[in-house]
C-alpha cells in the first residue's frame, strides 16, 4: 500500500472531529460571503464614491494583498499553537472589518477595512486544512475537504443572493453592517468544540523526520507545477468572484436580484459536483490505492471543462450568458474538493499547514492580479472580451501544468527532500 494511502491516527473522536467539520464549513461559507460583499456592492460603490474600474480593481485586490502575505505565518503559527484560539479571535477580526465598511466614507477608508479582512481571514485555509489531514485517513479525506470547499462555492453563492436582496432592500451600507455582525456567534459552538491543546503534527508511523533540503524541493517539478497550476487555477476564481457580478450588470444589464441569481445558480451547482465528486475520487483511490493519480485526473478534467468560460467570446446573447457560466463552473467541480485533497496527499504530515499555507499565498496572488488586471483589461470602453480570454486561458494552461508537473515519483522525491522517508513508494 502506498504510503499517501496508509491509514494514519487520528487525534479527535470520530463525531467530534465531523461536528468541528460542520463549523469550519460554516466558518469558511461566512468567510466568503465577507470577502465577496464588495463584488456585490462594486457598481453602486463606484458610482457613489465616482470610482473608475482600475480604482476598483484596486480595491478588490486589497484584500488579497494582507491575505496573501499572511498565509505562511498563519501555517507556521497554526501548527505550532493549535487553531482553537487563533482561528477564533480571526474570525472575530474578519467579522467586525466587514461591519466597519459600513461607516466607510472614502476610498482610502474602503482600503484599510479591506486590508484588515485579509489579516482575518488568513487563517482560514490552512487552519480547516491542516485539521482535516491531521483527523482523517487519505482514503477518508475527500469527503470532508469536500465539505469544506463547498462552504468556499455557496459561500458567494449565498452572499450573491443576500447580499443582492439587502442591497435593492436597505443599500450597501446595510449590506456590510448585517453580514458583518450577523455570524459571530459562530465562535461559540468553535470554542466549545475545537480541539483544546495545539499539537504540533507528529510524524505517521514510517517516517523518519529530518532536515528539509530546500534546495532539491524548489528545483523539484512538484514544486513548480503546484506554485503554477494554484496562481492559475485561481486566477479564474477569483476573476469569477470579483467582475463577474460586474460583468452581468454592466454588459448584460441584469437587475441586482438577476445578477445574484446567475451567479449564485453556478456556484451552487459547482458546490454539488465538488462534493460528488470528492466522494468518487475516495472510493476510486480506497480501491487502487492511486490518490495522486486519481485526484490530480479529476483536477484536470474540471480545469479543462472549465475553459467552456471561453463561448462567452463566441455567443454574445444574454440568454446564452447564464448557461456559459453554469456548464464552466459545474465543470470547475470535478476540479475543486480534489485541488486540495491532493494537497494534503502530497504533503508531509507534519508539514500540511505550512504546504497549504505556500499553496494559499500562491493562489492569493492571483488574488492580488486578477482584479487589478481586469479592471485595466475593460479599458475606458468597459469592454469585458481580454479579461475573459485571459480567465479562459488561465484554466487551460493549469490543466496542463498538473498533467505534465504533478507526478508521483515527484511526490515520493518531494517527501525525501522534506526529511520523511514513507518506506514505499507514492501513487
Amino acid at each position: 500500500m502506498s504510503a499517501a494511502h496508509r491509514s494514519e491516527p487520528l487525534h479527535e473522536p470520530s463525531r467530534r472531529r465531523w461536528w468541528v467539520v460542520g463549523l469550519l464549513f460554516l466558518a469558511i461559507l461566512i468567510n466568503y460571503v465577507d470577502r465577496g460583499n464588495l463584488s456585490i456592492a462594486a457598481v453602486p460603490l463606484m458610482k457613489d464614491f465616482s470610482l473608475s474600474p482600475p480604482e476598483m480593481g484596486t480595491l478588490l485586490s486589497s484584500f488579497f494583498w494582507t491575505y496573501a502575505a499572511l498565509q505562511i505565518p498563519a501555517g507556521v503559527l497554526l501548527d505550532r499553537y493549535g487553531l482553537r484560539w487563533v482561528y477564533g479571535a480571526s474570525f472575530l477580526l474578519w467579522s467586525l472589518a466587514t461591519a466597519a465598511m459600513a461607516l466607510a466614507d472614502s476610498f482610502s477608508q474602503i482600503l484599510v477595512c479591506r486590508l484588515m479582512l485579509g489579516v482575518g481571514e488568513a487563517v482560514a485555509a490552512p487552519a480547516s486544512l491542516g485539521y482535516i489531514r491531521r483527523s482523517f485517513r487519505q482514503e477518508e479525506s475527500g469527503l470532508p475537504t469536500a465539505v469544506y470547499t463547498t462552504g468556499m462555492m455557496l459561500g458567494p453563492a449565498v452572499g450573491s443572493l443576500a447580499g443582492a436582496l439587502l442591497l435593492d432592500s436597505w443599500g450597501w451600507r446595510s449590506l456590510f453592517l448585517i453580514t458583518g455582525l450577523g455570524m459571530c456567534w459562530w465562535v461559540i459552538p468553535w470554542l466549545w468544540l475545537a480541539p483544546r491543546e495545539g499539537r504540533r503534527a507528529a510524524p505517521s508511523a514510517g517516517y523518519t523526520a529530518h532536515r528539509v533540503r530546500w534546495n532539491r524541493v524548489f528545483s523539484n517539478p512538484l514544486f513548480w507545477g503546484i506554485t503554477i497550476a494554484a496562481f492559475l487555477y485561481s486566477y479564474y476564481w477569483y476573476f469569477f468572484l470579483t467582475w463577474i457580478p460586474s460583468y452581468l450588470v454592466m454588459t448584460h444589464g441584469f437587475s441586482f436580484a438577476k445578477m445574484g441569481t446567475a451567479t449564485a445558480i453556478p456556484l451552487a451547482g459547482m458546490a454539488l459536483v465538488a462534493a460528488g465528486a470528492a466522494r468518487l475520487a475516495d472510493r476510486r483511490i480506497a480501491a487502487s490505492g492511486k490518490a495522486i493519480e486519481t485526484r490530480r485526473a479529476f483536477v484536470t478534467a474540471g480545469l479543462l471543462l472549465g475553459c467552456l468560460v471561453l463561448l462567452l467570446l463566441v455567443f454574445r446573447s444574454r440568454m446564452s450568458v447564464f448557461p456559459i457560466l453554469l456548464f464552466s463552473m459545474l465543470g470547475l467541480g470535478l476540479a475543486s474538493a480534489n485541488y486540495w485533497a491532493l494537497t494534503q496527499a502530497i504533503s508531509p504530515p507534519s508539514m500540511v499547514s505550512r504546504v497549504v499555507a505556500y499553496q494559499n499565498t500562491v493562489a492569493n496572488v492571483a488574488g492580488i492580479v486578477a482584479p487589478v488586471a481586469t479592471g485595466w483589461l475593460l479599458g475606458a470602453d468597459k469592454n469585458f472580451d481580454a479579461a475573459i480570454a485571459c480567465a479562459g486561458i488561465a484554466l487551460l494552461l493549469a490543466a496542463v501544468a498538473y498533467r505534465l508537473l504533478v507526478r508521483p515519483k515527484d511526490v515520493e522525491r518531494f517527501h525525501a527532500d522534506c526529511g520523511y522517508d514513507a518506506g514505499s513508494p507514492v501513487s
